[in-house]
This record gives structure tokens, C-alpha cells and sequence, in this order.
């Protein structure tokens, strides 16, 4: 058996198979076939990250509460009502033979260790659960539950509340083109543009930030392929970051919108006595209704009863804050039986980027822009993903489901454009525009560009000060109603002069930032609290899920630029809510307050560690640096750079990674936040390819 040679000149030896690790703990995987690394991916996985994968394991099932608590209970109550275990149970039930087996021998290696990495992690003690072996489509099922949100089905629910607050020429008021529940930065240098005539791709996934993280750094080999990248826990291959040593691709959220939520007229069906409910649909026709009751196990509290409706729409979900009709969600995977997960392992060998264009064809969930390149020149720029052709607007807000004219017709074309100069994407309008509503401002997309511009001649090293960048250009529609400003007070009149004067960058010491953020926080509550949006203060009443996209005073946050400028509030006193904001800053006590004091990272996790103390950060949401505040509501930041990458076509040894903690995922293990100081400094760790520098675990 001869052993594949990389770009970079390493080789796999099948004779050796094992666990290598880095100076970063990073796992490198041999084995002596792809089945069998699938299972030495799986069982590294339960090894570091046991108690991370049995979380995610069961969220998706909507199991968590049995040994979280009350506090699992809302995710938990969803995750049965959209049926999400059973989508990717239905997903799993139509994968080819040869991807089944792969799947499977992932989840066998999780199994074989499960009970090693539980034992590793005082958690499991701590709230006394004991993990129980895998079901095939447990993979599927994470994948799933990971990506639900993605979409901003939600998003939905809050137009619905703003047309009917302000009518329905406002419904796209507060399209923030902004922050969701994922984005990313990505760009793509092609040779010309590089000091070695070879292409680089870089950039990092934005996601809220979780202890432990969200990627796992992992290589992969076997006598087919040599590949390294970022795995998501729980989920086999290299989905979304990937450099097989000839070929190498990145991906960002498309913004795309392919879930629809439909209005739903349920009945007791006749002669039933109430145990079976119909549904009306399209032409009138009232339709049987799947129904069922489960139960939630609650940690110290009774358990709870949910009652799981399905119409030929999809599941129920929700009901309107106001009508009180049901909701329906339906959504690609449910409808097609599809993740597109056969596309993972023919990812891991791809040779080029036709390989990885072909891959791609049949992915699913969720829609992606695609950057790829490889060692021959090839460059790609792609979207991929399935997005239902169906009427405008179900795009915008929940549709009648007894109207035909809402019904899906089949799907929409993904598209692609050649490579021209340097391919950016940073979920803002362009290649995915047809298949969207909302996307990010142009903000990091056009920073990036003018930063890529500076230079002929880039080097992976170089594309840390891409990374790093902290300069705010959303700030500017704020700042230009400061001149207007009359009759202000002496101070106020001073802060007016140091923020004009303010070079826009949110760096980490600087105290300028501190300034601009308690400005603009003020201006946001005083808009958010403007009668003008008095139909929209109420809390939210739809599940409690949904709430992080109902609130006003985020929404007003993210959407400020547009409010500034709108016509469709010609009664919102801009310029006096800007003045007294200005005053209030003036009078306050941040003036020599270092940004980073104030902007911190606060990951989510579900047991937090009592004794961690988390770094300061520079950057904002619309920085290339995205380290998101919620404006009007705080300065810390729980949603930033999941990963930066840079992936050198050159030579694959010449890559760089980092992620925000480490690749260990027990809390207290040397290598579970060791990369935390560099991510926070927008430093990356060099790849590691020859196997001589690893050091090969024990049996």
C-alpha cells in the first residue's frame, strides 16, 4: 500500500494508526482506513469533549432537563414541537449505504469512549448523569438541532409583531441588515495577490461563544486522505473548514431564508370526541393532523407534558402573540429527508476545488457561501444548500396555510460567480442576495476589501492584521448628527469634539470606544423607549426560544443605522433623543475607561465555572474583529469568532488556526483554555503537519 503524499510533502503511514497531539493538545488521527478513523474521530471526541456532545446530544432530542433543570425546559419543549431527533431520523433512514457506515463508525467511537470522557469531567457527577450509547443518527440529530435557528425563522415572528404595532408598510423597518445567530468573515486572495503565486483563503465563523467551544481543531488520515480543519463536536468529518494539502475550502452563513412558518386552522375532527384535530388546507380541504403527547423529565421539578402537532405543513411550533393561531414550521431537511451529509466524507477527498464544487451539489443544511481553492489555480465561489422556490412572501412573515399560492415548488438554483480580484464574503447582500431578506451591513465586507487592497504581495502571517481590525464604520450615520446639535451644555459640547475627532476604531485600550458605546447605548434606549414603538414594549408572548428575537430595545440596537435615516417614522424626534443621549453621556464616568474593561467575553455554558475570569476584548459587531455587544442593552460580548483560519495553498504547513479556549474541553486541563490569550489578541497557532513534531498518545 503506498502512503498519499500532501502538498506539503507529509505522508501517511496506515502501519501506524493512533492518537498524535500537538503542543496544543490538538488531535492529529491515523488509522488504516476511513472506517476506521471515522471511529478514532468518535472516540477522541467523547474523550475531550464528553460532556459537551452529551449536552448537544440532548438538546436535540429534548432531553436536557432531565439533568439540567428547569431552565432546559423552554429549548427542550421546542425541540420535541419542530421534531428534530425524528427529522434526523428520517434523514439518517435515506443515507446511502457507504455514508451510513461512515456516520456509524463515528458514532461506535463515540460509544467505546463515552463512558473514559464522562469520567474525566466532574459535571456528570455534578448534576448525576450517566451518558447511555448512541443512536446511529445521533450526528444527524446535533447537526440539526446546531442549525435550526440559523435560518431566523424568527425573525418572522418579529415582522409579524411590527406590522401589526405600525403597519404593514413597516414590516422591513427593523431589517438591521445585522447580526443574527451566525455570520462570518471569509475571503479568498488568489496567486497574484500573494507572495508565493499560491491562493489564501481565511477568515473565521461568528457564533455565540460556548465553554466548551463550538470547533474542534482535528486532522484526519488515512491511506485515502490527509486532511486538517474544524469539526463541529459530535458530527463526523471536516464540514465547514477544511485543507486536504491540495485543495482547501471555508464557508459563511448565506443569510439565506428557506423556513417558512405557516398560519394554521386546527378543529376537532367530527365524531372524535376531541382526540383528533384536522387542519385546513390548500382548496379548503380540512386534513388530518398528526398528534401526540411526550414528557419532559425535569431535574428536581415534576415533569412536563407537551403536546406534538404535525400538519402537512410541519410541526406546530407557536402561536401569533395576538390571534393565538398555531404556527407551523416547515422546513428543507423535514420535507426532503436530507442533510446533505453525504457530502462530508467526499469533502475529505477532494483533490480539488471540481471535487469540492461536485460535493457540494448536495448539501443541504444550512445554505452557505463557499470560498475553495487548490494547488492548481482553481478558485471557487459558490453557494450550496437547498432554499424552497415559493411565494415572496413567505419570506417576510407567517402565511396562511389553507392558501395554495404559499405552497413550496420545488427548489431554487444556488448560485455562483468566477473569482474576480479577491472573493469577500461577510454575509452581506451579493452572491446570495436572491435567496435572502435580511444581511449584514457592508461594513466588514467593504473593510475587508480595502484592507486586501493594501497589498500585492500577502502571506498567511499577514492575515492576522485583517483579523485584528477594529475599525467601526456604522458608527458613522450616529455621529453625523452631532453637528446639527444646538443648545447643548459645556461638556455635552466637549464630548461632541472628542467623539467627531475619534478615529473609529473600537481597539481595546482605547477610551474613545468606551465613549462612543455609552453614547450610543443611551441613544438606543431613548428611541427604544419613544411612543412611536409603544405597541412594541410589551415582553414577548410567544415561547421563550423565540424571545432574543422579539425584544425592541436589541432590535432598535441593531437596526440604529437604518432608524436614523428612515422616513416611515416622520414623528420620532431623532435629533432631541441624539442631544439628550449626548448629555446623559456627558454627565457619566466612563471618559478614561479602557474599551476592553467594559467589553468582555461571557461564553455561554451550561454549568458556567464560578472561578473564571474572562479577557477583555477590542472590537464590535460590525468590525471585521466581530466581537458582538447588544447595543442598548451591553458591553460584553458572548458572539465572536468561534475560529479564525488561514489556509495557504502554497504550503499547507504554513496554515494558521486558533480558536477561544483550547481543544480540550474539560474545565482545569492544560489545554482547555491555552489558546484563550491569542484568540483574544487575534493571534493564530501555526499548523502542524509533519509527524515527527507530534507526540503519539498512548493505547
Amino acid at each position: 500500500m503506498t502512503s498519499p503524499t500532501a502538498a506539503d510533502g507529509s505522508t501517511t503511514d496506515p502501519t501506524s494508526p493512533g492518537v498524535y497531539r500537538d503542543s496544543w493538545g490538538i488531535p492529529h488521527l491515523r488509522a488504516a482506513d476511513h472506517l476506521r478513523l471515522a471511529r478514532a474521530q468518535g472516540r477522541v471526541t467523547a474523550l475531550d469533549r464528553a460532556w459537551q456532545v452529551e449536552v448537544e446530544r440532548h438538546r436535540a432530542q429534548g432531553s436536557s432537563a432531565a439533568f439540567l433543570g428547569t431552565g432546559a425546559v423552554a429549548w427542550d419543549r421546542f425541540a420535541r414541537q419542530a421534531r428534530l431527533d425524528d427529522t434526523a431520523r428520517r434523514c439518517h433512514e435515506t443515507l446511502d449505504a457507504a455514508t451510513a457506515a461512515w456516520v456509524g463508525a463515528y458514532v461506535d467511537g463515540v460509544n467505546d469512549a463515552l463512558a473514559e470522557g464522562a469520567a474525566r469531567d466532574d459535571r456528570f457527577a455534578r448534576t448525576a448523569h450517566r451518558p447511555t450509547p448512541w443512536e446511529p443518527w445521533v450526528p444527524l440529530s446535533i447537526w440539526i438541532a446546531t442549525h435550526i435557528l440559523f435560518a431566523g425563522f424568527a425573525t418572522k415572528l418579529w415582522r409579524e409583531r411590527v406590522a401589526r404595532a405600525l403597519g404593514d408598510d413597516a414590516v422591513t423597518l427593523f431589517a438591521t441588515d445585522g447580526p443574527g445567530t451566525a455570520g462570518s468573515n471569509g475571503w479568498l486572495v488568489p496567486g497574484e495577490r500573494t507572495a508565493t503565486g499560491a491562493a489564501i483563503i481565511a477568515g473565521d465563523p461568528h457564533r455565540f461563544i460556548e465553554d466548551p467551544g463550538v470547533y474542534q481543531q482535528m486532522r484526519l488520515s488515512c491511506p485515502e486522505y490527509d486532511v486538517l480543519g474544524l469539526a463541529v463536536p459530535g458530527v463526523p468529518g471536516l464540514a465547514h473548514f477544511g485543507h486536504t494539502g491540495s485543495a482547501a475550502w471555508a464557508i459563511t452563513n448565506a443569510m439565506a431564508d428557506y423556513q417558512d412558518l405557516f398560519v394554521e386552522q386546527l378543529r376537532p375532527a367530527a365524531h372524535t370526541d376531541g382526540e383528533t384535530i384536522e387542519a385546513l388546507g390548500p382548496g379548503g380541504a380540512w386534513e388530518a393532523v398528526h398528534r401526540h403527547t411526550e414528557t419532559i423529565t425535569v431535574a428536581g421539578a415534576a415533569p412536563v407534558t407537551v403536546e406534538v402537532l404535525e400538519t402537512a405543513r410541519g410541526p406546530v411550533i407557536t402561536h401569533t402573540a395576538t390571534a393565538e393561531q398555531p404556527l407551523s414550521l416547515r422546513y428543507p431537511p423535514r420535507v426532503r429527508r436530507d442533510l446533505g451529509f453525504a457530502a462530508l466524507p467526499a469533502l475529505l477527498r477532494a483533490r480539488t476545488v471540481a471535487d469540492i464544487d461536485r460535493a457540494l451539489d448536495g448539501w443541504a443544511e444550512p445554505v452557505n457561501v463557499v470560498h475553495a481553492a487548490d494547488t492548481e489555480g482553481g478558485l471557487l465561489h459558490r453557494v450550496a444548500g437547498a432554499v424552497p422556490h415559493r411565494d415572496p412572501a413567505n419570506r417576510l412573515r407567517p402565511v396562511p396555510a389553507w392558501d395554495a399560492r404559499y405552497a413550496w415548488q420545488g427548489w431554487a438554483a444556488t448560485p455562483a460567480e468566477p473569482v474576480q480580484g479577491f472573493a469577500v464574503m461577510a454575509n452581506a447582500r451579493g452572491i446570495a442576495s436572491p435567496l435572502g431578506v435580511e444581511f449584514a451591513p457592508p461594513h466588514r465586507a467593504n473593510r475587508i476589501r480595502e484592507l486586501l487592497s493594501g497589498s500585492a504581495d500577502w502571506s498567511p502571517k499577514a492575515m492576522a492584521d485583517v483579523h485584528r481590525d477594529t475599525h467601526l464604520a456604522s458608527a458613522e450615520p450616529l455621529l453625523a448628527l452631532l453637528p446639527g446639535l444646538d443648545d447643548l451644555s459645556p461638556d455635552a459640547a466637549l464630548l461632541r469634539e472628542r467623539l467627531l475627532a475619534w478615529d473609529r476604531r473600537m481597539e481595546a485600550d482605547s477610551t474613545d470606544a468606551t465613549v462612543f458605546s455609552a453614547f450610543r447605548t443611551a441613544t438606543v434606549r431613548r428611541l427604544a423607549a419613544d411612543p412611536v414603538f409603544a405597541g412594541l414594549a410589551d415582553a414577548p408572548t410567544a415561547p421563550e426560544v423565540f424571545h432574543p428575537w422579539l425584544y425592541l430595545v436589541p432590535r432598535v440596537g441593531y437596526a440604529l443605522e437604518g432608524l436614523l435615516t428612515t422616513p416611515l417614522l416622520p414623528d420620532l424626534d431623532r435629533a432631541g433623543h441624539v442631544r439628550a443621549a449626548l448629555e446623559e453621556t456627558a454627565a457619566g464616568h466612563t471618559a478614561d475607561t479602557p474599551w476592553s474593561e467594559v467589553h468582555r467575553l461571557t461564553p455561554w455554558s451550561v454549568l458556567p465555572d464560578p472561578d473564571a475570569e474572562w479577557l477583555g476584548l477590542g472590537g464590535d459587531h460590525d468590525c471585521v474583529n466581530a466581537t458582538s455587544s447588544v447595543p442598548g442593552f451591553t458591553d460584553l460580548t458572548a458572539r465572536a469568532s468561534a475560529a479564525r483560519y488561514v489556509w495557504d495553498l502554497a504550503r499547507r504547513e504554513d496554515s494558521l488556526w486558533v480558536v477561544p479556549l483550547g481543544a480540550d474541553g474539560v474545565t482545569g486541563s492544560p489545554h482547555h483554555r491555552d489558546q484563550l490569550p491569542l484568540w483574544a489578541r487575534c493571534e493564530l497557532v501555526p499548523v502542524v503537519t509533519d509527524w515527527a513534531r507530534l507526540t503519539k498518545e498512548s493505547a
